[in-house]
């Protein structure tokens, strides 16, 4: 029997040593895979994402700057600047940058790069910034990384120091808005603030601005343009300007004039306006306070806007001259229709009188409204049913806003027939109960003079392109509020209440003038019943071919409401308007229709 050996110890192990062997081998192919992953992505990189790569380093190095836009100007109609933008620029600069760059390359005309010194790029700065060296040196040396070297230089000047390319110096934009006639339409001008602003400048804000170019370059670590690579320029193009219709002239003079109107009287305020009857245009929107634009923090906030267009007034007996259009081009009524006006008029309970005490009179429709009759007017507006009260009201403009490019123009107010009380619906007829802004009772006393024709206040007259291409705005179609004949009536009755009526004092010399007065309780502050009055003028000149409206209110003059005349400010006014457009003096004879019948 053969004897089976036990195996040795260790027999079946696997040698250390092979083991060894092995682990290294693994090591080995794990060391190649990394590398050949590695391998694989330097390939990638630097063979097939060269473009991605360089892209890359080409945004590092490249720097965009904003090139503003100048706003656009405001001119008033003869072209005088009312607003405009200063650009400027400070040179700043990196000294850490500039110092440490002891020559530059820069192409020169011939478009051939050559190596400048730094000292010679100091000399040509100070050149271009009409600065000593030794200031500029001292401005650009050092290890810090910004300093001013010169503040408020113009375009050109910028232009020059970005073309010499010295390194560690640049430039920032700035933008100053100036308004050269300071307070002369300062509220109609507006001006810029952090909320938008406020006139022409808010409302025209898209039409001023214009759209910032750009300066795209490269710049290496150190802060130094590079020379060779590309310096794209996308300039900025500049804002439209505006031309308005205001006469920057007569603006002043009829400001200088309700201001002192207003002191006179010891007034809340005052305003006059003035529009050309033709073509709607506004020649001034004066305020007794007119905001220097400026400065607009030094006037209250109340006072910065323009309150021909914004504040709502009961207009008083001016509204007459609309029902008598009304009552004319009904068929009801004609200039020398007799009625006989008594002392006081009852109708639907409801009693009117007039301001002056006087016994039952044998009136002309005319003499009604020269002497300002309340009781007359109702007796001949009753005529007209509440319909075509509202009717004619609306036709001229009343509860209607204009649309002038001014912000907070008000509608005014004027209620529906049906919501009128019993009162109301007759008050109506001589301006109470009703309210609207001066600009709107003037473009009613426009639409008389005008034959009828009813235009919306312009206020903008042209558009001008940077280039300067002019671009007018063209008047918008009218629209008919009565007919030319009944217009012609309604003048000659404006025109007998200067010369046979109740406002003889007005006068300008060599004109036709017609017009009326107003009086009306203003409403308290608090909104609780009256306190004090608007008083107003509105006149038309020349009657024999009316050119002009002007419009006078004063809001709560001190002292005895009838005795307080704009006469004498209209008369001022108008005369003024009518001599700087050189409107020829009338040579017809005034109308002067007859106040009373026998």
């Amino acid at each position: 029997m053969t004897r089976q050996r036990s195996p040795r110890p260790g027999a079946n192990k696997i040698p250390s040593a092979f083991k060894s062997n092995k682990r290294v081998r693994l090591g080995l192919v794990g060391i190649m895979a990394l590398l050949m992953v590695i391998s694989g992505r330097l390939v990638v990189i630097q063979g097939l994402d060269l473009d991605g790569m360089a892209q890359e380093a080409t945004a590092q190095r490249t720097v965009v700057t904003k090139l503003p836009a100048t706003r656009g100007k405001i001119l008033d109609a003869n072209g005088n600047v009312l607003a405009e933008s200063i650009i400027r620029y400070n040179i700043t600069a990196s000294p850490r940058n500039n110092t440490e760059a002891t020559e530059f390359k820069r192409r020169n005309a011939a478009g051939t790069v050559e190596t400048i010194s730094r000292d010679q790029g100091i000399r040509e700065l100070a050149d271009v910034l009409n600065m000593s060296e030794a200031d500029v040196r001292t401005a650009v040396t050092g290890d810090t990384d910004f300093m001013y070297v010169a503040k408020g230089v113009t375009p050109d000047i910028e232009s020059k120091v970005a073309a010499l390319r010295v390194p560690g110096i640049y430039s920032e934009p700035l933008s100053e808005r100036t308004y050269p006639l300071g307070a002369v339409g300062g509220g109609i001008v507006g001006y810029l603030n952090d909320s938008g602003g406020a006139g022409i400048e808010q409302t025209m804000n898209d039409e001023l601005t214009g759209t910032e170019g750009s300066r795209t370059y490269q710049r290496g670590a150190n802060g130094i343009v590079i020379p060779t690579a590309p310096d794209t320029v996308v300039p900025a193009v500049d804002g439209k300007s505006v031309k308005l219709t205001i006469n920057s002239d007569i603006q002043y003079y009829a400001q200088q004039a309700i201001s002192d109107q207003v002191a006179k009287f010891g007034a809340q305020w005052g305003n006059i306006v003035v529009v050309e009857v033709k073509t709607g245009k506004v020649l001034a929107l004066a305020e007794d306070h007119m905001v220097d634009p400026n400065e607009p923090w030094a006037t209250d906030a109340k006072d910065r806007g323009v309150r021909s267009v914004s504040a709502a007034v009961e207009p008083g007996s001016t509204q007459k001259t609309i029902t008598a259009a009304g009552a004319i081009q009904e068929g009801l009524i004609t200039p020398l229709s007799h009625v006989l006006v008594p002392p006081s008029y009852t109708v639907n309970g409801q009693t009117f009188q007039d301001a002056s005490p006087h016994g039952t009179e044998q009136r002309t429709f005319a003499g009604i409204i020269g002497d300002s009759l309340n009781t007359g007017t109702v007796m001949v507006g009753q005529k007209l049913t509440p319909d075509q009260r509202y009717d004619y009201l609306r036709r001229f403009g009343v509860g209607e806003a204009t649309g002038i490019p001014l912000p907070g123009e008000s509608s005014g107010i004027l209620a529906k027939p049906e919501d009128w009380d019993g009162r109301q619906e007759f008050t109506v007829l001589f301006g109470q109960g009703v309210s609207q802004t001066p600009l709107q009772t003037a473009m009613a006393y426009q639409t008389i003079a005008n034959n009828g024709v009813r235009l919306a206040p312009q206020l903008i007259d042209s558009y001008i392109d940077p280039d300067g291409t002019e671009h007018k705005v063209p008047q918008a179609p009218g629209t008919t509020a009565v007919s030319p004949q009944t217009a012609a009536q309604v003048k000659d009755i404006l025109e007998s209440v200067v010369t046979a009526g109740g406002a003889k004092d007005i006068k300008v010399p060599g004109y036709r003038i017609g017009g009326k007065t107003g009086t009306a309780e203003a409403p308290a502050e608090n909104g609780v019943g009256f306190s004090g009055y608007t008083a107003s003028f509105a006149g038309i000149a020349p009657m024999d071919d009316p050119q002009y409206v002007v419009l006078v209110t004063v809001q709560r003059p001190q002292g005895n409401i009838y005795g307080i005349s704009q006469a004498p400010v209209f008369n001022n006014v108008m005369g003024h308007v009518l001599r700087s457009n050189n409107v020829p003096p009338s040579t017809t004879p005034s109308v002067a229709l007859p106040q009373f019948y026998e």
